[in-house]
């Protein structure tokens, strides 16, 4: 091999959220020989400035590209950005025998030994030069950033276990607490790449606008739900771009003196172009910029007047780009949306499985966690959770090691020992108690949750389970296959039959066979005596219902919430009605919301919404047969103690007439009967609770059904006396 050194020449891309801290990029393979590196060896990067790192290589979806994979630490040691270029070579690997450390806005005292200790044991391994800045993610704090200001000996150094390490006194304060990179941004890479264009493009290349003779964008909205990630992408934004950042609350500029707000917001764009290029980012915009003709006080139509003359009046404002972030746009003035003050808005939803796995794999990057963790299986269960909800999940996950972990500590001791804090470690069962505790912001407006009844659960209903499983199930499976035929799921089910045939279980069952969320909707919560909004509020449910999808929104008793519109009095039903429509007619087939309605009056229901392109199937649940009662009682009895002399054979044929909540009646009735007996004996003993629930229970279930279902005497009597012989009390 030669001994002359291969320079290469890359285009930068960000890191994968697992290699963040690692202190390595990727290449690949293929550069990897013709530089005649292998994995782990030392690069030297040349960018604006110089720094190194070690050398692995890259995934296959990045092959043959010419790309650099660098996470934003290494990213800043080199001085470069996104798609920018840098030359990698080889370098030599020199042990480092001592290096000295100045940190940066330091919350921490590394004067004490364990302090130094943990700090070499996170660096181990991790190549520098002098002048590199590090980050370091200390147990219970938020990321502590150092200078590198001296190696011995001088050049690239590798940090290992023999380095002595030495923390100076901080002699430069800089306030990181707001700062973020693009690998901190999951699950909106696409919304990300939009502002990249939008705002980095501009500030950092302005004379290839002004050679195409194209006015840069000025304004950016974004909105979306609370938790999803708008203040972090402004951040990210902000920070990959080395512009000034100048962050403006609501509080901050309304003031009770007149002018004295509009003075404010002059004196924040004034001094962003002094220090341009800069980012304004105005969070929560509806509440300083709401619409004029809706609020009463003369302070805020003053402040839009103003902000609309500050964004789009006489002056140029230069490089200076505002970005602006609600979650209620529709609250937000009309004339601040026009081009030429946001000209673009970026709809922010809440992630999608892969979305969810990126974030989660974001949050636990720095955790100890176990091997069982499967964060896969999190991404799947975490329907409608949006960013916030996932940091929060992997919070109360650490905390509920923490709560196991307590027990086992030596409190008399003046510090835990290393081996129990390397012993620590997160387990599944730590993030499935979090689950239960943590509830999605996308949902919480609704009562809206996971179902876990499954197709076994429904007794009989072989046809309508098929039936359901074949438009709804398989298009959700096989996507693929039913767009290659131009098929896609229904808008809309509606299932008819008799009270207690099981249209609610069987939603609820096709809600949890296909792990998606189920929204219940009644017409009580949404009627209100205020013109409009009822219909304000189903259009809420279906827009959260798309956030949150798959989803299946159920609507309970639809004659009640849409019956027939006969053109009299009842206005409000009219009205809600037409909204239904409206709503079902704008769902798309990729929307992944399904609409089900059950009612036992079909005749009540409003006509237009039961032709095809609305409700597209109508099924009819019948009342069981004598097999399927038999399969309902085994259900309903399933780990139930049950005495020999109990027949669900002749039970099954006693119950003719019966629907499955009667059936389900008399097994919980004849188990509350067969309780009260054991109690009522003169055992004592209610410890092991081993008793049977007898023939006799059933047969006293059974007569209390029969009376409160006032079903008719002779026929009951005609079928009871066949089946004396059967089942006796």
């Amino acid at each position: 091999m030669s001994n002359i050194r291969k320079i290469l020449s890359f285009r930068v891309a960000d890191a994968m959220p697992e290699d963040v801290g690692n202190g390595h990029v990727r290449i690949d393979n293929d550069d990897m020989d013709q530089m005649g590196v292998i994995i782990g060896d030392i690069v030297e990067i040349q960018g604006r400035k110089t720094t190194v790192a070690k050398v692995v290589p890259c995934f296959s979806q990045f092959k043959k590209q010419n790309i650099i994979q660098m996470e934003a630490i290494i990213r800043e040691n080199a001085g470069v950005g996104i798609d920018e270029r840098i030359t990698l070579q080889k370098t030599e690997r020199q042990p480092a025998r001592a290096i000295v450390l100045s940190p940066i806005d330091t919350t921490i005292d590394f004067s004490d030994a364990q302090d130094i200790e943990h700090l070499a044991r996170i660096l181990n391994g991790l190549p520098v030069i002098t002048g590199d800045k590090i980050k370091v993610v200390l147990a219970g704090a938020r990321g502590q950033y150092f200078n590198v200001i001296g190696t011995s000996p001088q050049g690239a150094v590798v940090i290992n276990a023999a380095t002595k390490i030495s923390v100076t006194e901080t002699d430069l304060l800089e306030d990181l607490s707001y700062r973020a990179s693009y690998e901190d941004v999951g699950g909106l890479d696409k919304e990300l790449g939009r502002i990249r264009e939008m705002v980095e493009l501009p500030l950092k290349y302005p004379e290839i606008f002004r050679q195409l003779g194209v006015e840069a964008p000025k304004g950016v909205l974004i909105y979306g739900p609370p938790g999803t990630g708008k203040t972090l992408m402004a951040r990210a934004v902000a920070c990959e771009t080395r512009a000034t950042f100048i962050h403006i609350n609501g509080p901050e500029v309304v003031n009770k003196y007149y002018g004295e707000s509009e003075a404010r917001l002059r004196e924040i764009f004034e001094t962003a172009q002094r220090r341009a290029p800069a980012i304004i980012f105005i969070d929560e915009i509806d509440a300083i910029a709401p619409k004029r003709t809706e609020v009463i006080g003369d302070v805020e139509k003053r402040i839009v007047a103003q902000l609309l003359a500050l964004m789009d009046g006489l002056k140029n404002r230069g490089q200076v780009i505002v970005i602006g972030a609600t979650n209620v746009p529709d609250m937000v003035d009309p004339a601040l949306r026009r081009p030429g003050r946001f000209d673009r808005e970026i709809s922010i939803n809440p992630p999608d499985r892969l979305g969810r796995l990126r974030i989660l794999k974001i949050h636990t990057r720095t955790m100890n966690i176990d091997t069982s963790v499967n964060l896969e299986e999190i991404s799947q269960i975490t329907h409608g959770f949006v960013g916030a909800d996932l940091a929060i999940l992997c919070k109360e996950a650490g905390m509920n090691a923490v709560r196991r972990i307590l027990p086992q500590l030596d409190f008399t001791a003046d510090y835990i020992d290393t081996e129990t804090l390397t012993a620590s470690r997160i387990t599944m069962q730590d993030f499935s108690k979090a689950f239960r505790e943590v509830e999605p912001t996308a949902t919480r407006e609704y009562f809206a949750e996971k179902p876990s009844n499954q197709w076994e659960q429904v007794g009989g209903l072989a046809a309508i389970k098929e039936k359901l499983r074949a438009v709804i199930e398989l298009p959700l499976i096989y996507p693929e296959v039913f767009k290659s035929m131009r098929q896609g799921m229904p808008k809309g089910v509606l299932l008819t039959g008799p009270p207690g045939t099981g249209k609610t279980l069987i939603v609820r069952a096709l809600a949890g066979t296909i792990n998606a969320h189920f929204i219940a909707v009644d017409a009580s919560t949404l009627n209100s005596r205020w013109l409009g909004e009822a219909e304000k509020g189903l259009r809420q449910i279906f827009k959260r219902a798309k956030q949150v999808a798959p989803c299946i929104l159920f609507f309970d008793e639809i004659d009640a919430m849409a019956p027939v519109r006969t053109g009299g009095n009842r206005h409000d039903s009219d009205r809600l009605v037409s909204q239904l429509l409206l709503e079902l007619d704008n769902i798309m087939d990729s929307a992944g919301v399904i609409v089900i309605g059950a009612t036992n009056r079909p005749d009540r229901v409003d006509p237009a919404l039961l032709r095809t392109g609305r409700f597209d199937y109508r099924l009819e649940l019948p009342k069981p047969n004598c097999e399927e009662r038999l399969e309902i009682f085994h259900i309903y009895t399933e780990g139930l103690n049950i005495a020999d002399d109990v027949d669900f054979s002749a039970l099954a044929v006693r119950t003719d007439g019966l629907v499955g909540s009667d059936i389900q009646a008399i097994c919980k009735q004849a188990a509350l009967g067969a309780i009260n007996n054991y109690l009522n004996s003169s055992c004592g003993d209610y410890s092991s609770c081993n008793f049977r629930v007898c023939a006799l229970n059933f047969e006293e279930a059974f007569r209390d059904i029969l009376s409160e279902k006032a079903i008719n005497t002779s026929s009951v009597m005609g079928v009871g006396e066949k089946c004396n012989t059967l089942v006796s009390p």
